[in-house]
């Protein structure tokens, strides 16, 4: 098991209580390191082709508290804290770059999963399902891309990540009322903005070594612009889009859909860039009738 932040006994939502009582750890052995990486990750259902859920930017596994039990109706459904994120131990001779998050993705694939996957990502996790994708094509059946990242390239910010600016820049973002009016941009019903979605959205800041990863793979640079390696993406493609998207806007939607080979968009309507928090329904329906 996992140890989990105290903050996690006031939970209210029973999605949020479900998913955190389910997150396991395992061992997992991989070439970045000496030491195998304790992984957090949730398995849930049984069935047809399993599905693998990518979350976004500091974030966690939380993130799909209301779409996993839809999947797990009907797919064996897992969802994995990314290196670096959530809940999965940071080692510290790690610089938590995307090529080491891609590397340490494709270790637990072939050490848990072992066969082709739908993959979804949203938002980061775009940008990490599309590399991940181009890299290790043989372990993805179809894609999802939820208001994903991946046609832009990042603010020069890694520059000046050093100290005392790289310390600043995590206290800012650790800040709650920072985080509360990134959360409430997020949604296009600002209602769900709660406390309950607060805590989950910052649980993982107690994990040791969060602001450092967070520096860490700042420093690197991110993930960047995949615009000239989008039409080489071979699987079955589904992007998903919130209508009112206010942290990405709609644009890229158009610009994935018209670049992405074998690919089809399915806007999401009253709804900004969380359709899987926002409207769960319909994007468990969208991903599992869509192709």
């Amino acid at each position: 098991m996992v140890s989990l932040p105290l903050d996690s006994n006031n939970l209210t939502e029973n999605t949020s209580i479900n998913l955190l009582k389910q997150i396991v750890c395992d061992f997992i052995v991989t070439p970045l390191s000496p030491e195998p990486i304790p992984t957090a990750y949730v398995c849930q259902g049984t069935g047809q082709t399993p599905i693998l859920l990518l979350h976004g930017f500091d974030s966690s596994l939380l993130e799909f508290r209301r779409l996993v039990p839809l999947l797990a109706e009907h797919h064996t459904t897992w969802t994995l804290d990314l290196l670096g994120f959530g809940f999965t131990q940071r080692l510290t001779n790690l610089s938590f770059s995307p090529q080491e998050i891609k590397t340490h993705l494709y270790c637990f694939w072939k050490t848990l999963i072992q066969e082709p996957v739908i993959l979804v990502g949203a938002s980061m996790g775009g940008a990490t399902a599309i590399d991940f994708t181009l890299t290790y094509p043989e372990a993805v059946k179809k894609m999802v891309l939820i208001d994903s990242a991946g046609l832009t390239n990042p603010p020069l910010l890694g520059k000046f990540m050093f100290p005392p600016l790289d310390s600043f820049a995590t206290s800012f973002l650790r800040n709650p009322t920072v985080r509360q009016k990134i959360s409430q941009t997020a949604y296009y019903n600002k209602k769900l903005a709660n406390l309950d979605a607060q805590l989950c959205a910052a649980l993982h800041l107690q994990c040791p070594n969060w602001n450092k990863a967070l520096i860490a793979f700042t420093k690197s640079g991110g993930y960047g612009s995949f615009k000239r390696q989008l039409p080489q993406l071979n699987p079955e493609t589904l992007i998903i889009w919130g209508q009112n998207d206010q942290i990405l806007g709609t644009k890229d939607a158009t610009v994935f859909k018209e670049l992405i080979p074998n690919s089809q968009l399915k806007w999401v309507p009253n709804c900004g860039h969380v359709p899987h928090l926002e409207q769960p329904e319909i994007t468990q329906q969208l991903i599992t009738t869509s192709f």
